[in-house]
């Protein structure tokens, strides 16, 4: 990222946590959409995001959430019983609106945009988090969703414990000497993949594993054709296990584009759990470093020891 970008970022991330005003006992918090949104009742949360999730959860606030989406898997515990309100961009007004919310804390990329505009219009207190897929948009993104729950202290001890699992697997990466080549494929349809460019959630996971995103010529996710992925030489290929339409080892190794490919003469093909690969949640550090340990089998021990700080902290409010 460029000097500039840095600042930019920088810049942004105070915008978004600076502590406003208090009125009528709560916080008022800056959203993902530049908008003042003042608080006075959380006590009937509804989550739109399988990361906000994560973070309620791992700050206490589990009894307080009355609904999440279908991006919400994690905890298993804290979410099996709850109301599910569909996936976060298609999302129904009536069926968030039906569960009384006194807050909703929803990602930035929830939807749809007639959805969201009912929400507001209902009146009920919508914080947009902002989805910044870098290690610093990770740790604004968790000192947000505190201070919309008053939860300060809390948010910062688990955003400093997070910060040091990015320090360990900045340590972890160091002793990487050959980068290797990595493609996320998100889906393969009728024979033809859909891969991540740049600027994705998939993008930066594939870096702070120590690798290089093969796919470098756009931004988002695009389909691309058999020659792309040729010319792509992969040493590697990352996606995600969902419950249907997903891309299978056995798809990978019979693709004959894919059979050209390194990471198809060395059957170098990776599945893992969506949102702990891209969910940019609290386990994001500890996804990275099970990433790189698949990559690199020479810093299996290394991995190994690599103790998840954010799993154990106790920053309950």
């Amino acid at each position: 990222m460029t000097r500039a970008a840095l600042l930019g970022a920088a810049l942004l991330a105070a915008t978004l946590i600076l502590p406003l005003p208090a009125h009528g006992g709560g916080p008022v918090v800056r959203d993902a959409h530049g908008r003042d949104v003042m608080i006075t009742d959380s006590s009937r949360t509804v989550a739109v995001g399988g990361a906000i999730t994560e973070v309620l959860v791992a700050l206490g606030f589990g009894q307080r959430i009355v609904g999440v989406d279908s991006t919400s898997t994690f905890p298993p515990e804290a979410v099996k019983d709850k109301p599910n309100v569909g996936y976060l961009r298609q999302l129904s007004a009536e069926g968030v609106i039906g569960l009384d919310p006194t807050l909703i804390l929803a990602m930035d990329s929830a939807g749809p945009k007639q959805t969201m505009q009912a929400l507001e219009a209902a009146k009920i207190p919508l914080v947009s988090i902002p989805e910044t897929f870098t290690e610093q948009g990770l740790l604004d993104k968790i000192r947000l969703i505190g201070h919309a729950m008053q939860a300060d202290a809390g948010a910062t001890c688990l955003a400093n414990a997070v910060a040091q699992d990015f320090d360990q697997l900045r340590s972890l990466r160091a002793r990487i000497t050959k980068p290797a080549r990595v493609m996320f494929v998100m889906s393969l349809v009728n024979g033809q993949a859909m891969a991540a460019g740049r600027n994705t959630a998939a993008n930066e996971i594939i870096e702070l594993s120590g690798g290089v995103n093969a796919i470098d010529g756009y931004d988002g996710y695009k389909t691309i054709n058999d020659e792309a992925i040729v010319a792509a030489r992969p040493d590697a290929v990352i996606t995600i296990r969902r419950s249907r339409d997903s891309f299978e080892a056995d798809a990978f190794y019979a693709h004959p584009a894919f059979a050209l490919t390194p990471a198809g003469a060395n059957r170098a093909f990776l599945a893992m759990d969506g949102l702990y690969l891209l969910g940019f949640g609290p386990r994001t550090p500890a996804a990275a470093r099970d990433v790189a340990a698949a990559l690199y089998p020479q810093l299996a021990p290394q991995a190994g020891g690599f103790s998840p700080k954010a799993a154990s902290a106790d920053c309950r409010s």
